[in-house]
């Protein structure tokens, strides 16, 4: 092997490397010298291992990828997004974590990300979204409420239960308290009181109060309710011993027996000389009020009438106590009036006598009328009151408009009131009968239907019924067949080629009596023609139009 100039021996990767510089510098040489190709390899094989290499504007330069700043050959250093705070990068309630050439955002405890990922970039619109723990209905444990807080819950007790072991509001993972029920226990006591029934001792509950026998609640509220503090409200009732005072004084009697005013005492009383009392033993008890209760009988002069009665409507029959043979006077006081005729009054006042032990007399009375009817003896002191009621009688007879109809349209009917004088009038009703039925139709038929109700078209029906105090201005106009309900009555129209007879029927009734009026209102008769009987009508219209212009002729 060859050696050189100072005799040393080379190694052969001397002359390798010496190759291989050469070989650079004739590539840099031609680079410089503006051989085509050249610059672009030098250029790329020098980029950071953070950097890409570009072509722009017809060279390759280094650029840093994203996520790196420098000037792509000898530096790219990793940018730090995280800097300026994970609100601006990441949104609320977050934390940022840089990454080289990246970075990721995390929720805060209690959000968590609108993508349901762990980790999430905010480039699509995701952000930290509050979790609503509530959504876990026993996450407060038994009697607990859960109201949800941003990033957070806590726990308040539900009404009817208490905090126990701990404040309020609180959080179950870190603090001992719970909520147990309410139960305020026993109802207090009430002086001389008692709890009436059953109670509820949880929230809301009551417990009723009354006083003992003997005592009378004299102020205060008779129920305590449980409160949400878990005890009772104070009982306000006060019970004070009962005691009536005096007993009464009663008309022409006198107090007997005892006279103690304690609750459940009787006052007895007796009739003074001369007196009675038809109904029986007078007495008076002191209540549970602490008042007497009311005197039901009185002592009155000894009563000379009895069994007194009355017969056919107007007539009274009593009973005479005085010995048989005996004249006695009688005194009547008669007083009638009408609940539906506010203006009617009728008042007699006359006597009679009679030696009769079942005297008896038919009083002028009018019908549909209520009496207070006073009757007394001369020789006693007191009257005696009976009350009677006379049975109403038909009312008067409608005052209608009689019309006798041929063919179509029929006229407007007019409805006029009656006066009230033998009863109450409660209705007014329209029946169309066929004209064959009208002499053997009966007034107080109560059989007829509506129209629909018909069970053949030869039957009448009632096409309308008005009340009485549904007709205003005392009169009321009508049109028979216009197709309209009156009451639950349909006024159907009248069949054409019929014959009708229409007719008004007025109601009375009061005490479960009923009482009819009809008048007829229109006979409606059949006025179609034949064909020969038209053409004969039509000749000899003009037949009389032709003599009536020629006496117009014959006169000019």
């Amino acid at each position: 092997m060859g050696r050189g100039p100072r005799g040393t021996r080379r190694s052969p990767g001397c002359g390798l490397q010496r190759l291989l510089r050469l070989v650079l510098l004739l590539s840099l040489a031609r680079g410089v010298s503006g051989e085509p190709g050249t610059e672009d390899v030098d250029v790329c094989a020098t980029c950071h291992e953070h950097a890409t290499c570009q072509q722009k504007e017809g060279k390759r330069i280094c650029i840093c990828n994203y996520g790196f700043w420098g000037n792509g050959r000898t530096r790219c250093v990793d940018k730090d997004e995280c800097q300026f705070g994970a609100t601006v990068i990441c949104g609320n309630h977050t934390s940022c974590h840089n990454t080289p050439g990246g970075f990721y955002c995390i929720c805060h405890e209690g959000y968590r990300a609108t993508n349901n990922n762990e980790t999430f970039i905010p480039n699509d619109g995701t952000f930290c979204a509050d979790i609503d723990e509530c959504e876990d209905s026993g996450l407060c444990r038994h009697g607990g409420r859960c109201v949800n807080t941003p990033g957070s819950f806590a726990c308040y007790c539900m009404e009817g239960y208490v905090a126990k072991n701990g404040p309020e509001p609180f959080h179950p993972r870190t603090d001992a308290t719970s909520c147990t029920e309410i139960d305020c226990g026993i109802p207090p006591e009430v002086p001389e009181g008692y709890v009436v029934g059953s109670y509820s001792s949880t929230l809301g509950g009551q417990a009723h109060y009354s006083c003992k026998e003997g005592f009378l609640s004299v102020s205060g509220d008779r129920i305590s309710r449980c409160t949400a503090l878990g005890v009772w409200e104070p009982p306000k009732l006060h019970c004070q011993e009962i005691s009536c005072g005096s007993p009464p004084e009663i008309q022409n009697a006198i107090l007997v027996g005892n006279h103690s005013s304690r609750q459940g005492s009787v006052a007895h009383y007796d009739c003074q000389e001369g007196f009675e009392s038809p109904g029986g033993k007078i007495t008076s008890v002191c209540t549970e009020k602490g008042a007497w209760s009311e005197i039901t009988y009185a002592c009155t002069a000894k009563q000379t009438i009895a069994n007194i009665s009355v017969y056919n409507d107007t007539c009274l029959r009593w009973s005479s106590l005085k010995t048989a043979d005996v004249l006695e006077m009688y005194l009547f006081h008669i007083w009638g009036q009408r609940w539906y005729q506010k203006a009617f009054v009728q008042e007699m006042v006359f006597n009679t006598t009679s030696s009769s032990q079942d005297p008896e007399i038919c009083l002028d009375l009018h019908q549909g009328t209520s009496y207070n009817v006073s009757l007394q003896a001369l020789s006693s002191a007191l009257p005696v009151v009976i009350y009677l009621t006379t049975q109403i009688t038909e009312p008067p007879l409608p005052e209608v408009d009689f019309f006798t109809v041929r063919g179509r349209p029929l006229p407007r009917f007019t409805l006029r009131k009656v006066k009230e004088i033998n009863g109450p009038i409660s209705s007014y009703q329209v029946l169309v009968l066929p004209l064959s039925l009208q002499s053997t139709f009966s007034c107080d038929s109560e059989g007829m239907t509506s129209f629909f109700g018909n069970t053949s078209p030869a039957d009448g029906y009632v096409a309308a019924e008005i009340l009485a105090s549904d007709v205003p201005d005392d009169t009321l106009e009508i049109s028979i067949g216009d197709r309209l309900y009156y009451g639950e009555y349909y006024n159907a129209p009248l069949k054409t080629g019929n014959e009708y007879c229409i007719l008004l029927r007025i109601t009375s009734e009061w005490n479960k009596v009923r009482r009819y009026s009809c008048a007829v209102w229109a006979e409606v008769k059949d006025s179609s023609l034949t064909a020969q009987q038209m053409v004969g009508v039509g000749l000899g219209s003009v037949a009389f139009v032709t003599i009536l212009a020629f006496f117009s002729f014959s006169a000019v």
